[in-house]
């Protein structure tokens, strides 16, 4: 039998919520004023943090949700909130009696958008229910809709995956010069993901070359020194010709490349 949760006039309740990160970090925090061990994941005290409202609905309306608060536990920086890492986490709140250890769900979703205000920060939650307002329908179009490397597309991700050591990092053109097996020009659309230093974990998209470094996406901040480790994954620029010649895999191709455009549409006739 579930349990009626304050049914009581003295509870030994709090709140908690737990962070997943895409990078697989899990962090566990609650509004007790003792770390409290359950389901697996330790959750840190962390009385700064508070969730804020939570409205969940029967209907088909995404529920919303914040969670804010000071930044006081080391679990949680500034740099972390500004670097992404908690860019689509997924976040799970709810009660958790904390002597008897009994816990219930209460909202499940992903962080949206986080803002940062002098030394707290405000995180928008949304609700699983927002997949519910996603047209699943896809598109046509002439490119590619697939993720490269994902189960639309086929190929494996560990093929074109190759591991890479920093050389140097150019922080005004944002480059970095990589040993790696891989050709620079194969990386471009690809990604970059830091397994030493400030940023492991990080996946940084990559947008070009600059002779034999590669352009990212996303400024570095805090300075990288020579021989932090990475992984670097080729890109796609999702065409027909690509997906055939060089990866034979057009059988595969999530697109319509052939399809008349617009302008064919819009031809009219011309009189003889």
């Amino acid at each position: 039998m579930s349990r009626i949760w304050f049914a009581q006039d003295l509870e030994t309740v709090a709140t908690y919520w737990r962070l997943i990160r895409r990078d697989g970090v899990t962090l566990g925090f609650t509004t007790h004023d003792a770390d409290v061990w359950f389901d697996g994941v330790l959750h840190r005290a962390a009385p700064g943090m508070l969730p804020a409202a939570i409205r969940r609905s029967s209907g088909f309306d995404a529920d919303s949700a914040e969670v804010q608060g000071a930044i006081t536990h080391d679990a949680i920086t500034g740099c972390d909130l500004l670097a992404g890492r908690y860019d689509g986490a997924t976040i799970i709140a709810g009660l958790v009696d904390w002597q008897t250890l009994e816990y219930q769900p209460v909202y499940s979703g992903a962080i949206g958008t986080v803002s940062e205000e002098a030394a707290s920060f405000t995180a928008e939650l949304q609700s699983r229910k927002i997949e519910l307002q996603r047209d699943p329908i896809p598109r046509t179009s002439p490119s590619c809709r697939a993720e490269f490397c994902d189960h639309s597309c086929g190929l494996s991700a560990v093929r074109f995956t190759h591991e890479a050591t920093l050389v140097s990092y150019d922080p005004v053109a944002n480059a970095v010069l990589l040993t790696t097996d891989a050709a620079g020009g194969l990386l471009i659309g690809g990604m970059l993901r830091w397994l030493d230093g400030p940023y492991a974990g990080l996946a940084i998209g990559i947008v070009g070359t600059q002779g034999s470094a590669l352009v990212l996406d996303t400024p570095m901040d805090v300075t990288l020194i020579a021989g932090l480790r990475a992984v670097v994954r080729e890109g796609c620029d999702h065409t027909l010709g690509t997906c055939a010649t060089r990866f034979a895999n057009a059988v595969n191709f999530q697109g319509e490349p052939f399809l008349p455009g617009n302008d064919l549409v819009m031809r009219y006739g011309l009189g003889a």
